[in-house]
C-alpha cells in the first residue's frame, strides 16, 4: 500500500515527544513489510540549521490560499535516518521561527493559519505524488483538517487521525474559519464549528475514515467526561470508527546494548554498564556520587498534565531523603522557575535541565534507578517502555498506556515490576515512592525486578500489523465502492 503521512513533527527534529519517536518507527517498520511510506512535515528553522540533514529541492512550488492571501509551498526531500522518505514543506513566513508551535511558554498568535497552510499544502502534495497515495495518516490536531478537505473536494484518499494528546485540539477564534476557504455549511454542529470556535482535531474526527489513539486504554478513557476533554460527546459519537493501538518503543535507537550515546552498554545478563552510566550521570551533572540512595530521573514536558500539579508539593519531602533527581524537559514557565529554584535549594541532590539534550536524555534513562511518570494523562507510555528497557523501575500513576505497560509489584505472589497509584493526588503517588525505595533497600530483590522489566518487549512489530489492517480494510472498501 502507499502511504502519505502528515504530522506537524517527526525527524529529523530531535527533541522530545512521542510523536518524533512514532514518525521515526512506525513509517521505518511499514516499510520492512513492503509497504511505500513518505512523511510530511514543515520546513522548519531547527531542520534547516541541522547539518546533519541533507535535503533537495525538488523544484515543485504551489500557490497555497488560506483566506484572502496567497502563500508559496516549496517542496523539498530528503530521508530520514532510516530511509525514510521525507516531504518537507517550506514557508518561510509560517516555519522559519524558533519554535514549533510558540515560544517563551506562548503560542503563536497565526497558528491557525500557519497549520490551515499546512494541511491544504499535504493535500496538494498528495494530489501530485506518483505513485498516487492510498491512505494519508494525519498525526494529532495540526494537519487535522485534511479529511474536511479531502471530503470537501472529493478527493479519492482514505483517511486516518491518530490522536496522540487529546487535550491539544487546535481551538481558535470562530473568525478564523474564513482562512480555510470552505463553504460555510462547514461551520456548522457538523463541521468543524464547537461551541462558537473552530476546533482542528474536533473536525478530523468528523471526517476521517478512521480515528486512533496510542493505547486501547486510553481509547476508553477519552470517551469519558474525565478523559474526553471536552470531545466526549463527539467521540462517543464516533465511536465506531475509534480503534485503539498501543504504540511500540523504537528498540534501535532505545536500547542499552547498543546504545552508542552511553558510556558503557549493558543487558539483562550483564548490568555491570549501567553501574557505569550512573556514576558518569552523577559526575556529568554535580551531583553526589554518595549515598547509595536511588537516583531518580524524568524526561518529560513540564506540564500539568505530566503530573508536575502533584509532584511539586512531594518535592521537598523526596529531596530531604538520601536520594539524588534528574529532570529533563521543558514547558510551563512556572513549572520551569519552580524546579530551577528547586535544583538551587538541593544543590547535590537535584540538578534541572530545560533544553533537551539526546545524548542526556540516553544517560538518564541509563542512569537513573526509578523514573517518575505521575502523569494524569499518559495516553501511549512510550516513557514508560523505555524506562523498562533501561532498568529503570517506574513509580507511576495508572492513566492511559501505563494500564498495559505497567504491572505494580506484589510481594505476596512475586509478581510486577513497577509502583503504580491509582488516585492522582500527592500522597497516593508519595506513597508509591516510598513502596518503591522500600523495595529498593534490598538490593538482591532490587535487580531481580530489573531483569524482569527489561525482558518486556514491546516493539513496533505489533502495532504496525494493527495499522496495516486498517489500512487494508479502508484500501478494500474504497476498492468495492469504486467498482
Amino acid at each position: 500500500m502507499k502511504i502519505l503521512m502528515v504530522s506537524p513533527e517527526g525527524p529529523p527534529l530531535s527533541r522530545a515527544g512521542a510523536i518524533v519517536d512514532v514518525l521515526d518507527a512506525l513509517p521505518r517498520e511499514l516499510r520492512t513489510r513492503g509497504h511505500e511510506v513518505s512523511v510530511a512535515l514543515p520546513f522548519y528553522r531547527a531542520i534547516r540549521e541541522d547539518s546533519s540533514f541533507k535535503e533537495r529541492d525538488t523544484g515543485v512550488t504551489l500557490d497555497v490560499r488560506v483566506g484572502d492571501k496567497t502563500y508559496i509551498a516549496e517542496y523539498l526531500e530528503g530521508r530520514s535516518a532510516s530511509g525514510v522518505q521525507l516531504f518537507l514543506i517550506r514557508c518561510d513566513e509560517f516555519f522559519d521561527r524558533d519554535g514549533i508551535y510558540g515560544e517563551h511558554g506562548e503560542l503563536y498568535e497565526d497558528n491557525a493559519a500557519r497549520f490551515i497552510f499546512l494541511s491544504k499544502a499535504a493535500v496538494e502534495l498528495a494530489r501530485r505524488l506518483t505513485p498516487t497515495p492510498q491512505i494519508l495518516h494525519l498525526h494529532d490536531w495540526p494537519p487535522a483538517l485534511v479529511p474536511v478537505f479531502v471530503h470537501g473536494h472529493r478527493l479519492p484518499f482514505s483517511t486516518v487521525l491518530t490522536i496522540h494528546r487529546l487535550a491539544e485540539q487546535g481551538s481558535f477564534w470562530g473568525l478564523d474559519f474564513s482562512l480555510t476557504n470552505l463553504h460555510e455549511r462547514f461551520f456548522t454542529l457538523r463541521g468543524v464549528e464547537f461551541f462558537g470556535r473552530m476546533n482542528f482535531l474536533k473536525a478530523g474526527i468528523l471526517f476521517a475514515d478512521k480515528i486512533t489513539t496510542v493505547s486501547e486504554s486510553y481509547k476508553r478513557e477519552i470517551l469519558t467526561p474525565e478523559g474526553g476533554c471536552g470531545l466526549e460527546g463527539v467521540l462517543r459519537e464516533n465511536a465506531h470508527k475509534l480503534v485503539g493501538i498501543l504504540h511500540g518503543a523504537d528498540y534501535t535507537r532505545w536500547n542499552p546494548e547498543t546504545d552508542r550515546l552511553l558510556p558503557a552498554n549493558y543487558n539483562i545478563e550483564s548490568l555491570e554498564g549501567k553501574q557505569i552510566c550512573r556514576d558518569a550521570l552523577l559526575a556529568e551533572l554535580q551531583l553526589a556520587p554518595t549515598p547509595q540512595g536511588p537516583v531518580y530521573g524524568m524526561v518529560t514536558r513540564v506540564v500539568e498534565e505530566k503530573g508536575f500539579e502533584i509532584l511539586m508539593p512531594a518535592l521537598d519531602r523526596l529531596l530531604s531523603d538520601d536520594v539524588r533527581l534528574i529532570i529533563l524537559g521543558e514547558g510551563d514557565p512556572a513549572y520551569e522557575t519552580a524546579l530551577a529554584v528547586a535544583a538551587r535549594k538541593f544543590a547535590g541532590k537535584f540538578a534541572y535541565q530545560r533544553n533537551y539534550d539526546a545524548r542526556l536524555a540516553h544517560l538518564i534513562e541509563a542512569g537513573m534507578d526509578i523514573s517518575l511518570i505521575p502523569s494524569r494523562i499518559e495516553p501511549a507510555g512510550l516513557s514508560a517502555m523505555y524506562n523498562l528497557k533501561y532498568g529503570a523501575l517506574p513509580v507511576a500513576r495508572a492513566a492511559g498506556g501505563i494500564h498495559e505497560i505497567i504491572e505494580d509489584y506484589d510481594p505476596t505472589v512475586d509478581r510486577g515490576y513497577g509502583f503504580l497509584c491509582y488516585e492522582y493526588s500527592t500522597e497516593a503517588f508519595w506513597d508509591s515512592i516510598k513502596r518503591a525505595r522500600e523495595v529498593f533497600r534490598n538490593q538482591e530483590l532490587w535487580t531481580v525486578l530489573v531483569r524482569r522489566a527489561m525482558s518486556r518487549d514491546f516493539s513496533w512489530e505489533a502495532a504496525a500489523q494493527r495499522y496495516e489492517q486498517l489500512y487494508a480494510e479502508l484500501v478494500g472498501a474504497g476498492e468495492k465502492a469504486a467498482a
